[in-house]
């Protein structure tokens, strides 16, 4: 497992200054683009939101989501639509999702998670492994969560591995209980298995 940072009391704009920086430096260190991948939810939007005011070469960087319900773009529900309109007015390109995509590698795998330890749409009655052979699948959450009774497509965990470092944004106690129990490998939800393959920096902000 590597290591874990935890930052607590940080708001959304810290957050969105940790993403800049860590973006910043794969632009910098490289004459190509940059992916990040970043999930849906309510918590990431407001950090999102301060994140494209930043002074990026944002026509560099290319945004994954990490997971979406599968839904049309300009449904409430989905995650990509809300993300393409943040991010394509200030020049990056983002990806919708599908079972056949090629992720590349992540300068950032920015992740949330559930009261039930899910993460993506990785949720723990799917199963998922550490050495999944695909990098994208689709899924049905059992139970399927009333505000978003829908098919998920997901990046897996080999592909959210894939990243230079894996970042954890948490609020509430009861998810930071099942996080930290997490990092002590004390159960094997989704998010403990993520973290047992962890080979990469991962920093936690709740």
């Amino acid at each position: 497992m590597a290591d874990v940072t935890m930052i607590s009391g940080a708001d959304a704009g810290a957050v969105a200054d940790w993403l800049e920086a860590r973006i910043a430096a794969a632009l910098a260190a490289t004459a190509g683009p940059v992916a990040i991948a970043v999930p849906g939810g309510s918590t990431p939007f407001p950090i999102m939101e301060q994140l494209v005011t930043r002074a990026l070469d944002w026509s560099r960087v290319v945004v994954w989501p990490g997971d979406d319900r599968i839904v049309p773009e300009d449904h409430p529900a989905s995650n990509t639509g809300k993300i393409r309109a943040l991010f394509e007015p200030v020049g990056a390109q983002v990806v919708a999702l599908s079972e056949d995509a090629h992720p590349p590698h992540f300068a950032v795998a920015w992740l949330g998670m559930g009261d039930d330890g899910h993460i993506a749409s990785l949720f723990p009655n799917t199963d998922p492994q550490v050495d999944d052979p695909r990098m994208v699948r689709r899924l049905t959450p059992d139970p399927l969560p009333p505000e978003a009774p829908f098919d998920r497509l997901t990046l897996t965990i080999p592909a959210l591995l894939d990243s230079d470092e894996l970042l954890f944004v948490i609020r509430g106690e009861s998810k930071l209980k099942v996080f930290e129990a997490a990092v002590r490998g004390e159960h094997d939800l989704p998010v403990a298995r993520l973290l047992g393959a962890a080979s990469r920096d991962v920093t936690c902000f709740t």
